[in-house]
């Protein structure tokens, strides 16, 4: 079945919550582990198929915001979802209490009930009225940022459509571009400060409501942070800013210096990596599809067979259209078995990339989809983010042919963008830890906090006003995470330092390095992120000789390629 002939139909609210209030009432006056058992496979069959009702209504409300009926069964399942966490909440109690909880351990594993109890303490009924708002909030962000309709040089442009401009050799052209997008921010400022206010008081306010000094530890409840806390998050951005900030410093200076720019470079001119412009695709969409496949085929037989049926079955909507959400995604349909993959391809490397990082995403829960529970057919988010951003490297014998005659420039750009993102990425994460900290901050105070980090994280950045929205310290509004998943940004840095580990691996020995990504990945969401990388032979990400270690090696290789 193809993606378009899936069907979907509202579900009736009273008859979900009813059927979930009887499973539970029956999982409690279960007598025996094989009675327990059926009414707790009958309970995940059911959440997969809401699951796949809700995500099927996101998935094409993202396709075209401005589409009335998906519009509003996103609002639909913004204000049921909730609601239904209250008895979802009520399930997982009764199986954490269970008389049988032993057996489901021993059958299913430990992480779902682990995971279980961190979600008792992120959410009670009485913030179900600030979940819905938030909910609300976030899809009017969205619709923001996918409403836009900037002019440049006669035509107009989205966001997503405005990328390859900003990335324009010409250095005038490039600058008006980075301008233009700019000034549609600063002319939606108003709207953007008051849309994070509002999310910034209701989160605090959720926070103290069950009990919490504030936002930050329920937002790490809400991440399902299972094995590590802020204070491991506090020591890696240490250690980012003493062994990487250092690094990509440099490897910014090099391409300053490389392109006859002044350093500190402006932003305009750090999206310039190559004087004669960025890598681009050798193809258009359908090449880079065809390009993926042949990569997939050469990889092994599981990803090749999983990409051919990712386009047969229409799973992938990459083109840039009109009305369509920013951004890229990759999310599941377990009532089929299959994931899905979105993003808005526009003419540079990142539609490489996209192929690689969401299909990375895909194929884990492709080779995962059977498992049972389905909270554990993927693990929390950093460790997801191991699967996409390692598979781009894995990317790298094959480069040739998705790039022509700029493959030796995208390799370098890949390696080099790695270690620049991870301060990048770091730098969002600080910035929520004091947004949250300080909730009663004013919008201004908010875009100076951003500044005053712009200038501990990437000091190769210059802020001399020439783009407004940028050097005034209101970047982070492009961020959509900031807004709609808070704190889920470090989980690409750690992500990104362990794929660093992978990078090194396919340098050395490519089968080795594929039979260990597997070896990880096979895994899907049976153990929390440290265990997954112990039972690979990965270092975590939380050792900082972790991050000297694959900086070291990065480093080098680009010194090399100068």
């Amino acid at each position: 079945m193809k993606f378009k002939e899936m069907p979907y139909k509202r579900p009736d609210p009273d008859m979900l919550k009813e059927q979930i209030r009887k499973r539970t009432e029956a999982l409690c006056e279960a007598k025996s582990y094989e009675e327990a058992r059926r009414i707790f496979l009958e309970y995940d069959r059911e959440d997969r198929h809401i699951y796949t009702l809700s995500t099927l209504a996101s998935i094409r409300h993202s396709i075209d915001t401005r589409d009335a009926f998906y519009d509003a069964e996103v609002k639909f399942w913004n204000a049921l979802t909730p609601e239904l966490q209250e008895y979802s909440q009520q399930w997982l109690h009764a199986l954490l209490q269970s008389p049988f909880r032993a057996d489901f351990e021993n059958e299913f594993g430990k992480v779902f009930l682990i995971n279980a109890e961190l979600e008792e303490k992120s959410f009670s009924p009485e913030i179900i009225p600030e979940l819905q708002k938030e909910n609300d909030l976030v899809q009017e962000y969205e619709k923001l940022l996918a409403s836009a309709q900037i002019p440049f040089e006669g035509g107009t442009y989205t966001l997503s459509q405005m990328t390859p401009f900003k990335n324009d050799a010409d250095d005038e052209r490039r600058l008006a571009a980075w301008k233009a997008e700019g000034q549609w921010y600063k002319d939606n400022q108003e709207q953007l400060d008051k849309l994070y206010d509002e999310l910034v008081h209701l989160r605090d306010q959720m926070g103290r409501k069950l009990g919490y000094d504030g936002y930050t530890e329920l937002g790490y409840y809400r991440m399902t942070r299972n094995c590590y806390d802020k204070k491991d998050v506090a020591k890696f951005r240490e250690a980012v800013r003493t062994y990487l900030v250092p690094v990509a410093a440099e490897v910014r200076r090099t391409f300053a210096e490389r392109n006859g720019m002044a350093y500190p470079l402006s932003f305009s001119d750090m999206a310039l990596e190559f004087r004669d412009g960025n890598p681009k695709p050798a193809g258009d969409a359908g090449a880079i599809l065809e390009a993926a496949q042949a990569f997939y085929d050469a990889l092994s037989p599981e990803t090749g067979a999983f990409f051919r049926k990712m386009r047969e079955m229409e799973l992938l909507d990459v083109l840039s259209t009109e009305g369509k959400e920013g951004g890229g995604y990759c999310t599941g349909l377990p009532d089929y078995g299959v994931p899905f993959i979105f993003s808005n391809f526009n003419g540079t490397q990142g539609d490489v990339e996209v192929v690689t990082h969401e299909a990375g995403h895909a194929f884990a829960e492709y080779i995962n989809e059977d498992r049972i529970p389905l909270s554990t057919v993927w693990p929390s988010m950093e460790a997801c983010e191991v699967h996409s951003m390692s598979m781009e490297f894995f990317a790298w014998p094959f480069a040739e042919s998705f790039f022509g005659p700029d493959t030796e420039k995208f390799l370098y750009s890949h390696l080099a963008a790695a270690l620049t993102f991870i301060p990048y990425g770091t730098m969002v994460d600080h910035f929520q830890h004091i947004v949250y900290e300080k909730p009663e901050m004013k919008p201004a105070e908010r875009h100076a906090v951003w500044k005053e980090l712009l200038g501990i994280y990437m000091p190769w950045v210059r802020l001399d006003g020439e783009i407004p929205f940028y050097a005034e310290g209101e970047g982070w509004q492009r961020q959509h995470h900031i807004y709609s998943f808070p704190f889920y940004y470090i989980d690409y840095c750690l992500a990104q330092t362990v794929s660093l580990e992978f990078w090194a691996m396919i340098q050395e020995d490519l089968p080795k390095a594929w039979e260990t990504y597997m070896t990880y990945t096979r895994q899907g969401g049976s153990e929390v992120f440290t265990d997954l990388l112990k039972t690979a032979g990965l270092v975590s990400p939380f050792d900082p000789e972790c991050l000297r270690t694959v900086c070291t090696a990065a480093e080098n290789w680009l010194k090399k390629k100068r």
